[in-house]
């Protein structure tokens, strides 16, 4: 297919995406249609074809980025030395990051049940890979002593859904800071894994 006349590629992909992820958001995968993904881009539908095959390409799409941004993210956070205060910094980076991404955040855990089984199994794995580092400090903090978690892969998933649902109620300028947030939190993180 050619590319209509007068686009660009290198500023309608990026706006399709930005189109789908907050609509997406909005109204949830299942109610949204190509056609209005195209309305909100200003190009025909038949044109979003010329960028991506489908809408579930679309989706996974969303979610990679989503990912592959947490992943790189991570890795590039320093580690402190010991397993207290590396569980303190996943903590606050992890509520930083997400709070600064709702719509992603939203998408990344709301729509996995509209993934396609193969494409559901390669966004697990990306999110098992971010999952295993807390594991790892959780685990670290059980040899230390530090921490006392009967089943670290648990207590992994828990401590993140907590963190994680900071995106569901948290709003700018509300009745506390993203700091105050973040000290709570930690707070409550430390002592349900605390020893």
């Amino acid at each position: 297919m050619a590319r209509t006349q007068g686009s660009h590629s290198d500023i309608t992909g990026p706006r399709i995406m930005d189109a789908a992820l907050r609509l997406f958001a909005q109204n949830g995968y299942a109610a949204v249609s190509m056609r209005q993904i195209a309305g909100a881009v200003g190009v025909q539908a038949g044109a979003l074809y010329n960028y991506i095959p489908d809408k579930q390409t679309l989706l996974l799409t969303l979610m990679q980025r989503h990912m592959d941004d947490l992943l790189s993210a991570v890795s590039d956070h320093p580690r402190p030395e010991g397993a207290m205060n590396r569980l303190e910094a996943f903590t606050r980076f992890h509520i930083r990051f997400h709070s600064e991404r709702p719509d992603e955040v939203f998408i990344a855990y709301m729509e996995l049940r509209n993934l396609s089984p193969e494409n559901f199994a390669t966004i697990e794995g990306l999110r098992g890979r971010y999952e295993n580092m807390l594991e790892e400090i959780l685990r670290q903090g059980v040899e230390e002593g530090v921490f006392a978690v009967p089943d670290p892969k648990i207590a992994t998933l828990a401590v993140i859904a907590m963190l994680t649902g900071v995106n569901t109620w948290y709003r700018s300028g509300g009745r506390l800071s993203l700091p105050e947030v973040e000290e709570i939190y930690w707070d409550m993180v430390r002592k349900s894994v605390a020893a």
